[in-house]
């Protein structure tokens, strides 16, 4: 049984590696196919033998992609296509990108224009209206368009079989993470925000049964542990992404104890599980689809809905404030961020908004930022 530490560096190491991961499935004469944000259903490639690999972004800088798109795009848009221009990308045999908001639906005709021609482009225009039944109907129809593009793409056969294996496998991975997600705020000394993040990310970049089993095995050990004390502030984080190494290190040195979260890139994506007990794979994956909520990007006439969800995150996980890191340029999010104030407001619990870009290499303003918010953490415990 591997120590916590030594699991801690392999997950590190695929996270910051996944070049390195995409050779290593390649070498075994796997394909691999890439997925872009948001709610790609992923499970699809998976059954057809496929390996799917997580596009976020990654850090560094963007010069190609301006081509395509106007400066005042948000980041992690540009650097998606970049990573398709600069050749990132070489060795995935096609990838699915959908159009859940306005910055997606541009990035998706100018990636078929310009890396579309190297590596094929699977689409998936879901549709807002995803809880009526219509909204189902037209959902399973856009994925079985997905599944059949792969199939001719990839050169697979993607049976109703292996898609609900698929969904065993997933929901297995999802839970996994749900209940490391939880242990974190017991095992902050163990599992600093660089290393909880580093978990979570790997999986982006491995089979979810490979990721999985080494999770099942940090769970374990962990569970091992006696609850740790933590002076350090309790946040919840929100926001599309945080995973850069530069913003994670200054979390560390914060002793920030990140006890939930409320990002695209980890529990956004891993809050509801698929229903097994629905017999068409396809009107499975639009059902899950339809009960995803508590999401800037997807329609819902509630409005107050989502602001609450973030609070009620905060409280049920006793945090001593939340951590909004707003991506430069990003709409939606900008729109919504009034809301989710006043509603922080309301409650008393501190709301720090902090820019964030994914070429961001200084972190001089959230270095400040951290410090007077755990100045406003010691006020409040006094």
């Amino acid at each position: 049984m591997a120590d916590i530490k030594e699991l801690l560096e392999k997950f590190k190491h695929i996270a910051e590696n996944p070049r390195e991961q995409l050779d290593n499935y390649l070498a075994q004469g796997k394909k691999a196919v890439g997925i872009y944000p948001y709610y790609a259903p992923e499970e699809i490639a998976y059954a057809g033998g496929l390996v799917p690999m997580g596009v976020w972004g990654g850090q560094g800088p963007i010069d190609r992609a301006k081509e395509y798109f106007p400066s005042f795009y948000y980041s992690l848009a540009l650097r998606c296509l970049e990573m398709g221009l600069d050749g990132t990308l070489d060795g995935l045999s096609a990838c699915m990108l959908t159009t859940l908001d306005d910055t997606l639906r541009p990035l998706s005709q100018n990636y078929k224009v310009s890396v579309g021609l190297k590596i094929p482009m699977v689409f998936l225009n879901h549709a807002q209206h995803r809880k009526e039944d219509f909204g189902k109907t037209y959902n399973a129809k856009i994925f079985e368009k997905a599944k059949e593009r792969l199939e001719d793409v990839c050169e697979v056969k993607i049976t109703d079989e292996n898609l609900k294996k698929a969904f065993e496998v997933y929901n297995e991975n999802r839970a996994l993470k749900r209940e490391f997600i939880k242990l974190c705020g017991d095992y902050s000394k163990t599992i600093k925000a660089s290393d909880r993040c580093n978990v979570l990310k790997a999986s982006y970049f491995m089979l979810k049964d490979e990721h999985s089993k080494m999770l099942k095995e940090l769970i374990d050990e962990l569970k091992k542990l006696p609850e740790e004390e933590n002076s350090g502030p309790r946040v919840v984080l929100s926001g599309i992404i945080a995973d850069n190494p530069g913003l994670l290190k200054v979390l560390d040195n914060f002793n920030i104890n990140v006890v939930a979260d409320d990002l695209a890139h980890e529990s956004r994506a891993l809050k509801i599980d698929v229903d097994t007990s629905i017999e068409d794979p396809m009107y499975a994956l639009a059902d899950q689809f339809a009960r995803m909520d508590e999401d800037p990007i997807l329609y819902d006439p509630d409005i107050w809905k989502r602001p609450k969800y973030v609070v009620d995150l905060a409280i049920d996980n006793d945090a001593d404030g939340c951590l909004l890191f707003m991506m430069n340029f990003n709409d939606t999010e900008e729109m919504e961020y009034p809301s989710l104030k006043q509603a922080f407001e309301k409650e008393g619990i501190p709301l720090i908004k902090m820019g964030y870009d994914q070429q961001m290499t200084d972190f001089g303003q959230v270095k400040t930022q951290l410090e007077t918010f755990s100045e406003m953490v010691e006020l409040n415990r006094a």
